[in-house]
């Protein structure tokens, strides 16, 4: 194995750490976040970043080095130390996740695994310490999952037919335990039928991949490391660094860090925030939440949320009660947080949380993707606040941004006449006019033919990356507005509507019923994705109208632009159009 020189472990925690926010290239964008919240004293649980350049030397080795581990090793008693727990032991374990961290974010790109260190010898102490022996075995069937998925199988290049991954087969144990249980969620679950579904995981690991679930503490925290950076060359992960032109060589970097649980009880929850709402720009908190849950329940969109205050209720969560109303003390937490997040890195920021027994983590945040729209309206509002200058507002918008401003929208007279057949969650921008498909596959394949689509799914995953990129939008009938479709849609500016409950899909039948009408692959519908709502069939598209937001951002570039503008233009319409965003003249 390669020696490592140098320093390759940055720890942070306890108000202290090794690095900062300005070390993106080394710490990747996560661990460089985390250790700026630890230094601003805000609550993020305890842990260390191993660096970037590791990962490029694990995918030319293959391993890592026992250096690199004697160093890691030294950081995990520094976390060890901060809570008073120790990694392995019987009667007081700590437990750690770990996850991935490119220098600028590829929302779930790459691989996850939480809860590493639980092992029969751990339960029995972690039972002792929690007083939930239910929680310990929802965490224990969690960690199964996810780890014998990513480390054991994906890690390991097992490439099985579709649905016939071992997730696949493990939540087909878990719906048959709930239709069995008589549950509608896993969160009815009893003990005893927990563990049952542990067992019954095992014995799926045993007979599809051929080797036991590790049991040794270290042997999953190797595994899972090393998994992390792996799948900086996964299939999805490429695709998307193809996509965002983001280069190979830049590596992931993996952040380990100490569990914390939103899956205790009643008094738990985990949720997503942004400082911002990311469809509008409007300045107010924004965000979803799930009681007794953990991180990927939400992001996951198995589940739709409950809403984290008035202004971030629709239809679906309209009835529920908010983070606001039923931890007023911790959303209070939350708002503070926000404030402090927002006024260090003058931007919107997208935040991820967990509450343990009524006391609040910050697991992690970064720089908030958002539409256009968003974009454009945020950067003014902080140019007027006084809290970004001119120029920095001007780069807060990138130019593919500024198109999408002027994309086609809905003729809002036709929409007027027409009945919409399903309503959900407006997650990305703008109209939008396609035949359906119902694979990523067929999305990519269409786009090819010359054709424009609309994807249907129950919910995307980060496996649907290049069909919903080839997509011209997306569809879904589960998830809110933290989930991934809307996190990556909203990204690229791309029409989508989550959660939109009314729609019943048969993926192998190629077949959707909306509103008790059937649609077959390659029938038409139209989105609007501002609003939530489709359409049967095709409705006109018209040009952007104008906008004075942008008309003014266009009129702060025109200080700073050292190059004329004109345009080529066939009509007079053409021309006035032109002339009406700024070009100077017709022709050259």
């Amino acid at each position: 194995m390669t020696k490592l020189e140098g320093k390759h472990v940055y720890k942070f925690g306890a108000g202290k750490a090794d690095g900062n926010d300005t070390m993106k290239n080394l710490l990747g964008g996560k661990g460089a976040s985390l250790a700026g919240a630890t230094l601003l004293g805000l609550p993020v649980p305890p842990g260390f970043t191993i660096s970037t350049d590791v990962c490029n030397l694990y995918l030319e080795t293959g391993g890592l080095s026992d250096d690199l581990k004697t160093e890691a090793k030294k950081a995990l008693v520094f976390v060890e130390e901060a809570l008073g727990k120790k990694f392995g032991d019987p009667k007081n374990p700590l437990l750690v996740s770990t996850r991935s961290g490119a220098r600028k974010s590829m929302p779930g790109m790459m691989e996850t695994v939480l809860i590493v260190g639980l092992t029969t010898s751990t339960i029995p102490g972690l039972i002792e310490i929690s007083q939930n022996e239910r929680f310990v075995y929802d965490s224990y069937r969690r960690l199964i999952m996810m780890y014998s998925d990513v480390v054991m199988e994906k890690a390991a290049g097992i490439e099985p037919e579709e649905g016939h991954g071992i997730r696949a087969q493990m939540e087909r144990i878990l719906e048959r335990k709930k239709k069995d249980a008589g549950c509608l969620t896993d969160t009815c679950l009893n003990v005893e039928q927990l563990k049952e579904l542990c067992d019954e995981f095992k014995d799926a690991v045993r007979k599809t991949i051929g080797k036991e679930f590790p049991d040794d503490t270290f042997e999953q925290l190797w595994g899972a490391v090393g998994a992390v950076f792996k799948s900086w060359g996964g299939a999805r992960a490429v695709a998307y660094r193809r996509i965002e032109n983001i280069p190979d060589e830049w590596g992931t970097a993996c952040t380990v860090q100490a569990m914390v649980f939103g899956n205790t009880g009643n008094d738990s929850a985990t949720g997503v925030a942004f400082s911002r709402n990311p469809a509008t720009g409007v300045d107010e908190f924004y965000g979803e939440f799930l009681i007794n849950a953990q991180g990927e329940d939400v992001v996951a969109g198995t589940r739709t949320p409950n809403a984290m205050n008035e202004a971030s209720k629709n239809d679906h969560s309209k009835d529920l009660p908010t983070l606001e109303e039923a931890m007023p003390e911790m959303y209070k937490q939350l708002v503070d947080i926000r404030d402090i997040l927002e006024k260090d890195t003058k931007d919107m920021i997208d935040l991820e949380f967990t509450i343990e027994d009524n006391k609040l983590f910050l697991v992690q945040h970064r720089v908030g993707k958002r539409t256009a729209t968003a974009a454009l309206n945020i950067a003014m509002d902080m140019l007027k606040n006084g809290e970004i200058d001119e120029e920095t507002a001007i780069l807060r918008m990138n130019p593919d941004q500024l198109g999408q401003l002027l994309y086609p929208i809905l003729d809002s007279e036709a929409e007027a006449e027409a009945t919409s057949i399903a309503r959900g969650l407006p997650a990305g921008p703008g109209g939008a006019v396609g035949q359906i498909v119902f694979t990523s596959e067929a999305a990519v394949q269409w786009k090819k033919n010359g054709k424009s689509e609309i994807l249907i799914r129950e919910e995307t995953s980060p496996e649907d990356i290049e069909g919903m990129r080839a997509a011209n939008a997306v569809l879904t009938a589960r998830g809110g507005m933290t989930s991934h479709a809307a996190l990556v849609t909203r990204g690229w500016g791309k029409c989508c509507i989550v959660g939109a409950s009314g729609l019943d899909i048969n993926t192998f039948e190629k077949q959707v019923t909306i509103g008790g009408k059937i649609f077959n692959e390659g029938d038409t519908l139209t989105l609007n994705g501002t609003d939530g709502l489709v359409y049967d069939g095709a409705l006109p598209m018209i040009e952007a109208t104008e906008n004075p937001r942008l008309q003014e951002f266009m009129g702060l570039i025109d200080k700073y632009r050292r190059l004329g503008v004109r345009a080529n233009a066939d009509t007079p319409e053409d021309a006035k159009i032109a002339l009406g965003f700024g070009a100077e003249g017709i022709g050259l």
